[in-house]
């Protein structure tokens, strides 16, 4: 059973995906909010911070960071109505300023804490070109037809409601929702078993299936949280 920590963490990074759609954030940027407030709260308790005030602060910071720049305003009006859905929108006047200057101490706090240290390599490019490669690998008409892209970018996005961002690399991370995808969807590479070299070693010769498998195990805990928090 997931401990409170755990849920709140799950329900605040949701929040942050739900929050940084609506300000159309990419793919990346959004990877790139998850893993710093990840990463705060890995050296900080709940206990003495508003996770969703960290929360609004990084997704101001990942736009920074990956230059997909965001207007301050913009990002506390859409927190703001995805965190208070019943309340009125929050109006220009006393409120709104000493929010706006809340998140911007929280922004050099933020820095400081994490030794400015804000600029991460993300699966996403290592996913990106595990799939071309592997789509040359399978007869056109079938990759059509299956959603193996679909689904691994999925997975990937989903990790980020758990911290295994912070816990495996960002190739065997690619390699192992690439795997899991496969799976789910009943899948074999072709050739696979006629090859003496696996296929996911093809792509990072450091990986074993055991971490493959342990990846596996961690996104699916993240599914199985997502049910006790929804419930």
């Amino acid at each position: 059973m997931a401990d409170s920590q755990t849920r709140v963490h799950f329900r605040v990074i949701k929040y942050i995906h739900e929050s940084g759609l609506r300000l159309h954030m990419k793919s990346v940027p959004l990877a790139t909010a998850s893993v710093l407030y990840h990463k705060f709260f890995t050296e900080n308790s709940l206990q003495d911070f508003d996770p969703y005030l960290i929360a609004m602060t990084c997704i101001y910071l990942a736009g920074k960071v990956e230059e997909e720049h965001l207007k301050l305003r913009d990002v506390i009006n859409v927190c703001y109505r995805v965190l208070h859905r019943t309340k009125p929108l929050l109006e220009i006047g006393e409120s709104f300023w000493a929010l706006r200057e809340t998140v911007a101490n929280c922004e050099l706090f933020i820095l400081r804490m994490l030794r400015f240290k804000i600029s991460f390599v993300h699966p996403h490019k290592y996913l990106l070109h595990y799939l071309k490669y592997l789509q040359d690998w399978f007869a056109p008409y079938k990759w059509q037809a299956l959603p193996i892209a679909r689904t691994a970018w999925s997975y990937l996005r989903d990790s980020y409601h758990g911290n295994l961002c912070l816990q495996y690399k960002p190739q065997h991370m690619a390699v192992a929702v690439l795997y899991f995808s496969l799976l789910s969807l009943g899948v074999d590479v072709p050739h696979h078993h006629e090859c003496d070299t696996k296929w996911w070693k093809v792509f990072a010769e450091d990986i074993s299936l055991s971490v493959i498998k342990d990846i596996i195990s961690d996104i699916v805990s993240v599914y199985e949280l997502e049910d006790i928090v929804d419930s």
